[in-house]
């Protein structure tokens, strides 16, 4: 979701939760194995780069081969929990860390790989933290990932646009500009319910201290008057219509028509979305000029907020084994975060690398600007869904969603966490 010292620029998006219970089995030693890996890239490029670095990893590991299952970024929501209540979970799946982690660990399923990664996961240094319960590793990221405002350079210039936003203000005068110019100004899967989510937490963080984050994530608690606040802020954005017609109803990531569409082929402007967007937004035109045509800036800051306007909104993408085979999942994983993967992964404009060699190999210019931005940041915000326990963060993000589509009000959701958590204890 880096000369510099070794991922010093994601040190602060790191955190390690506290034990919890159940727990998993070691990594331990096992003959030949065909790995049943779930993922979450089920467009090019990455699907065949997962493949072939399957392949490839065969190769040099003879007796460790894959099958491979693509399966919907959505899915994996309900698909996890199912399979891990089953007798034949996969053997390595799609890991986001933090809350979800945790409660996954309750099913005694997943590997705990803490000694078999010892020998490769040092140069991810804090970015492995967050696949940590109780200082024991049961996963690691490959990627890490941070949230900002992909937009169309073009279709800015034909609106008379001639600076990216740095306030909420000026976001607000642009948005005017582009509905002037008879363009959509922001394009929103709302459908998926995910995105809607990044807006609150923008203004969440925007809005409230470092400090007051990290107390809200420790508590599972929304506490201070800042949430509340931030609630009011998005609704006073939300005010000004800024997205498509039927933004409730319209996919993510999903064909032409999803948000990642509309951006790609030039039917909106921006879209608040991860780093992944470009990798996903060129599976969805014909354009193949499109990586010229766009660019990336942060959210803006909002006045008088007590947040760093230099806080990111990240997360990462990773991978968990389950105990039938952990000694070969471990060792791919290893694979996964050696240099050359890293490189790959790099070119791929699919997310920020987790090792030095990695983000040196980035070619984008908007990641470059990414990386920069997250090297600045006093703070990396883990996504709230994910920072929470997951009932927790899936009720959060629903009453988000609910939101948006004019149902509730700020201090609703505020509430839904505290109601969630009690429920969840």
């Amino acid at each position: 979701m880096r000369s510099r010292k070794p991922l010093a620029l994601f040190a602060a998006a790191a955190f390690v939760l506290a034990g919890c219970g159940g727990g998993g089995g070691d990594a331990s030693t096992e003959g030949p194995v065909t790995l049943t890996w779930w993922h979450n890239r089920t467009t090019e490029p990455m699907k065949s780069k997962w493949q072939q670095i399957a392949d490839d990893f065969h190769k040099t590991h003879p007796n460790t081969s894959f099958t491979i299952e693509p399966i919907q970024n959505e899915q994996f929501q309900t698909k996890v929990p199912l399979a891990l209540q089953g007798n034949t979970p996969p053997d390595l799946f799609q890991q986001w860390g933090g809350g979800a982690l945790a409660d996954q660990l309750k099913s005694g399923k997943l590997a705990d790989i803490t000694e078999a990664s010892s020998g490769w996961i040092g140069p991810l240094a804090k970015n492995a933290d967050g696949w940590k319960v109780g200082g024991k590793q049961y996963g690691a990221p490959y990627l890490m990932h941070a949230v900002g405002f992909w937009y169309r350079k073009d279709v800015f210039a034909n609106a008379g646009i001639t600076s990216t936003p740095t306030t909420v203000d000026e976001l607000n005068a642009a948005v005017a500009k582009l509905k002037t110019a008879g363009i959509v100004p922001i394009a929103l899967g709302g459908k998926d319910r995910w995105p809607d989510a990044f807006y609150w937490a923008y203004f969440a963080v925007r809005q409230c201290s470092v400090d007051t984050l990290k107390k809200a994530v420790e508590k599972t608690e929304l506490a201070d008057p800042c949430f509340t606040k931030a609630g009011e802020n998005l609704k006073s954005f939300l005010d000004t219509k800024p997205f498509q017609d039927g933004f409730v109803g319209t996919p993510a990531q999903q064909g032409a028509g999803s948000s990642a569409g509309l951006v790609a082929n030039g039917k909106a402007a921006m879209e608040l979305q991860g780093d992944w967007q470009p990798d996903v937004m060129q599976a969805l035109t014909e354009d193949k000029e499109l990586a010229s045509k766009i660019g990336w800036f942060p959210f803006p800051s909002v006045p008088g907020g007590q947040g760093d306007p230099t806080v990111m909104l990240g997360g990462g993408d990773g991978f968990s084994c389950t105990t039938r085979a952990a000694k070969a999942c471990a060792e791919f994983l290893g694979h996964l975060v050696g240099d050359d993967v890293q490189k790959i992964l790099a070119e791929t404009n699919s997310g920020l690398p987790v090792t030095p060699a990695g983000v040196a190999a980035l070619k984008s210019e908007p990641h470059k600007v990414i990386a920069a931005a997250m090297s600045k940041a006093s703070h990396v915000q883990f996504y709230f869904d994910t920072a929470f326990p997951t009932k927790v963060g899936q009720a959060l993000n629903d009453t988000i969603a609910n939101f948006f589509a004019g149902q509730g009000g700020p201090d609703t959701i505020v509430k839904s966490v505290s109601e969630a958590a009690a429920g969840n204890k």
